[in-house]
């Protein structure tokens, strides 16, 4: 018998007049017959929890902050009406903070032989895998004295993905792709290293570019004109060392290196470039690799969803070598990682030469904007210090960066925000300038 029997049972006894006292459990029940009596037939007469039957359907993937609904089917295959409250139950980070209880219980009455169904709605508040854990039933009886408990297990998983907030910035990158391609009309075509077309000269186009040859077989003035070069194979490097683990205001490093990856996929995947990816701490975590264009964004959400940080220092050289693995041939190496000045001066510049000398090296970073808020305070005292230790450190972010760049590095440090952005601006600044 379930505790909301008891609870009736010593409620009713709790009420007898002063000076009955049962000594036991045989002695109340002789004393309260007819109430005792009603809740065991309460109790006979619940609908039993084990023959239940359940299926689940619904949606398998979410977007982090997104909703997703998951439906969950009751059979009733007794012969007694079910009145029942359910739990499902999933883990903690399947709802907002307080939205739980609200979420996750159901009252529902199914009749003998008949099916509900009852929806969950889940709106996850971390990346990953959410997994249902069980389902608690409690019937009760016609008279709502008594229960039986039980629990069930449906197994089902909702993939929660990055939530890309950077896609909103997609179209514009496009349209400037399609400005360097030639598709979109302008005086002055992108420059690059593969010939395009020929079109008639205009006031304003560099006379470099006339092709003397076709101008002498036709009465005008022939120009040569060029688009970035297709084909290139771009490696996207993500470091899940512990660098990755720091939070920059409520968003985690690693959670902004993803968003800024997902976009250069994007946009490097309509620029008909290769694109491949590695997620490296002392150990490959995550590789996506040979995908076709219309295939690899979503072959790399898929990789990147169950990443977590590690709390180890990445291996720069383990690193290195399997960059190059990844890439035997010229290519656009992205390393989406630190510029804390020890992780690099200790790690990576030693190693750095053996990316360099064959490959064009681009490295992102995503810088805190407290500490430029912090250099920018005045007033106290201790807005003062605060001053001078932001200072400080963006000095040798500065010095870091110099460090790199003299090995030929391109360097974009970028608050959360904008790093998304401004990695998609420096892909378009290197294909502009030919150097894929």
């Amino acid at each position: 018998m379930a505790l909301t029997g008891r609870t009736a049972l010593l409620a009713a006894l709790g009420s007898l007049p002063v000076g009955i006292v049962a000594p036991s459990w045989t002695g109340m029940l002789a004393v309260n017959a007819p109430l005792s009596l009603a809740i065991l037939c309460d109790y006979a007469l619940a609908a039993p929890v084990r023959s239940l039957q359940f299926t689940r359907s619904g949606e398998t993937t979410v977007r982090l902050g997104d909703q997703a609904k998951v439906q969950l089917s009751v059979v009733n295959p007794s012969r007694r009406r079910l009145r029942a409250h359910l739990r499902d139950a999933w883990p903690p980070s399947s709802w907002l903070p307080g939205t739980e209880h609200a979420s996750s219980r159901h009252e529902l009455t199914v009749p003998p032989g008949e099916r509900r169904r009852l929806s969950t709605v889940l709106r996850p508040i971390r990346r990953g895998d959410r997994k249902a854990e069980q389902i608690t039933v409690r019937s009760y009886g016609p008279l709502g004295l008594a229960a039986r408990q039980g629990s069930h297990r449906v197994p089902w998983t909702v993939r929660v993905l990055p939530p890309f907030t950077s896609r909103k910035h997609l179209p514009s990158r496009l349209a400037r792709l399609r400005e360097l391609d030639g598709r979109t009309s302008l005086l002055t075509r992108g420059e690059g290293t593969e010939f395009d077309s020929l079109r008639a000269y205009v006031p304003g186009d560099d006379v470099r570019s006339i092709d003397w040859r076709a101008t002498a077989r036709q009465s005008a003035v022939a120009v040569r004109t060029w688009r970035p070069e297709r084909d290139r194979h771009v490696l996207v490097v993500l470091d899940t060392g512990r660098t990755s683990a720091g939070r920059v205001g409520d968003v985690p490093r690693l959670d902004a290196a993803m968003d800024a990856a997902l976009l250069l996929t994007a946009l490097a995947a309509r620029a008909g470039d290769r694109v491949d990816l590695l997620a490296y701490s002392r150990r490959i975590r995550a590789r996506v690799q040979g995908r076709a264009a219309g295939e690899v964004l979503a072959a790399v959400v898929d990789a990147l969803t169950p990443l977590e940080p590690e709390l180890v220092e990445t291996d720069a050289r383990g690193l290195v070598a399997a960059a190059l693995a990844h890439a035997p041939r010229r290519s656009l190496i992205v390393l989406l990682t630190s510029l804390d000045a020890a992780p690099v001066e200790e790690g990576l510049l030693p190693v750095l030469p053996q990316l360099t000398q064959r490959h064009t090296v681009l490295l992102a970073a995503v810088s805190d904007p407290q500490v430029a808020a912090m250099a920018g305070a005045r007033g106290t005292v201790d807005a003062i210090y605060e001053a001078a230790a932001g200072a400080e450190a963006e000095a040798q972010r500065r010095r870091t960066a110099d460090q790199l760049k003299r090995y030929g590095v391109v360097v974009v440090d970028a608050p959360p925000d904008a790093l998304a952005p401004a990695l998609a601006d420096a892909y378009l600044a290197l294909k502009t300038a030919g150097r894929l």
